[in-house]
């Protein structure tokens, strides 16, 4: 929703997965944010466990281990920003579908905007990426970035 006196976005998500174009995505998103005065989500929606009992729980290990792995390396970087370069942030994580995932995060902190990486696998092409299905979903300005 618009409001008067407020110029460029309030809160930024930009969607994480590890992948070279999602933190060419988390870069592009940081920098947007310090320059427009932007807090910064960086959320990392982690693909549900599946399968028999034991392989369900290794993938969701697996899952928080990477997000811990990103916190660390986002939290490293930033600290070696100048303090002045440095975006307000916070790292989200969370288990589910990304899509939907990043959706109900950027619902409920009122995102707006969203940044996320072009997907780097060819089937997307025929089912849709998370990035094609946020453009669709035309509920806030999204930013791909290749």
């Amino acid at each position: 929703m618009f409001e008067l006196g407020n110029d460029g976005p309030s809160v930024i998500v930009a969607g994480i997965d590890g992948s070279e174009s999602s933190m060419r995505a988390a870069a592009y998103a940081a920098g947007l944010a310090r320059r427009q005065g932007s807090k910064l989500v960086l959320a990392y929606i982690r693909p549900m466990g599946a399968g028999t009992p034991q392989v369900g729980a290794a993938l969701v290990q697996v899952g928080r281990d990477n997000a811990d792995d990103l916190e660390r390396y986002i939290r490293e970087t930033a600290d070696r920003l100048p303090p002045e370069q440095r975006p307000r942030w916070e790292f989200y994580s969370a288990e589910g579908d990304p899509y939907r995932g990043l959706v109900e995060l950027a619902d409920r902190i009122k995102a707006d905007a969203v940044v996320i990486g072009a997907s780097e696998q060819a089937g997307h092409r025929i089912l849709g990426s998370v990035a094609v299905r946020l453009v669709k979903a035309g509920r806030w300005p999204v930013t791909v970035v290749p």
